[in-house]
């Protein structure tokens, strides 16, 4: 089961709760009573841990999946795209946390 984060509009009371998908969403803030209780936009928290497809597949690390076979040489080398945004370049974030 997921865990939403919700927020009251009206006090500021804050909670994260472990809800079915198929519940309906909360409205009533549980401190206040007001029907100003709301889900927030969050991250999703995991990681994929250990060897399997993903490792191999899509993790970061500047080397293709396969390698080209002897003799095969690409016609054009792609440069790296760049961002303009600092937290993408930032090193004191790890590779696996949101603004990457």
């Amino acid at each position: 089961m997921p865990i939403y984060a919700y927020k009251c509009a009206a006090c500021g009371f804050a909670k994260d709760l472990l809800q079915k998908m198929s519940d309906p969403p909360l409205t009533d803030c549980p401190k206040c009573h007001k029907p100003s209780f709301s889900k927030q936009l969050t991250a999703a928290g995991f990681q994929l841990k250990g060897s399997g497809w993903y490792a191999t597949d899509f993790k970061s690390g500047g080397t293709p999946a396969a390698a080209p076979a002897a003799g095969d040489t690409p016609a054009t080398t792609a440069a790296p795209a760049k961002t303009d945004t600092p937290a993408a370049s930032a090193s004191a974030c790890a590779p696996s946390c949101a603004c990457h």
